[in-house]
């Protein structure tokens, strides 16, 4: 799959004639919400884990060093904590673009704190974009993070701000928490 999925989202359908719908986002999607939006409410869906495993070419990373940013990977289990968003599907066209570098919009079930639950979307990058980075360890992913700027800033930056938001959360995410403490030590914190 190419790495600019902006035309291929365009053909979700699943919320067609929906004046609104509900978003999870796990990411940035936490710490800059640059869209309109209704409501924001913490939220979790399960069955993923957040992995820094997506490549950046286009906001904290560039095409010749590219950053790295968080994606989902499916894991039986887990729970990914994160913030949701009540938009309206004119929302989708910049979310789209934001998201174009291998992100697809997907259905997802949406838990809420109070556990009440609703169908609303994702954005997950898969595997077999071509922005995909993969696995690799919490400290090689430090030291990608440490030299990785783009557009958008400093990789560090979105790493640290995403590491406070789910702080503020009340959150734990011992991938995210590791790999903070690594560019900690790396000087990068």
């Amino acid at each position: 799959m190419t790495a600019d999925t902006v035309a291929t989202n365009k053909l979700m359908d699943k919320f067609d004639g929906h004046r609104s719908i509900w978003l999870f986002g796990y990411g940035s999607l936490i710490f800059k919400a640059d869209f309109p939006f209704i409501e924001r409410r913490p939220a979790s869906i399960s069955g993923w884990t957040r992995r820094f495993w997506q490549g950046s070419h286009d906001h904290r990373g560039t095409q010749a060093a590219p950053g790295r940013v968080a994606t989902l990977v499916a894991q039986p289990g887990a729970v990914c904590d994160g913030m949701s968003y009540l938009i309206t599907p004119e929302v989708f066209g910049h979310l789209d673009h934001r998201e174009k570098n291998g992100y697809l919009r997907l259905a997802i079930d949406i838990t809420f704190e109070d556990g009440s639950s609703v169908e609303g979307l994702v954005y997950i990058a898969s595997e077999d974009n071509a922005a995909y980075l993969g696995t690799a360890s919490e400290l090689e992913i430090a030291r990608q993070i440490a030299k990785s700027e783009g557009p958008s800033g400093p990789n560090r930056d979105y790493l640290n701000d995403l590491a406070v938001a789910l702080r503020a959360l009340g959150k734990s995410d011992l991938h995210v928490f590791a790999i903070e403490q690594h560019l900690s030590q790396l000087g990068q914190g």
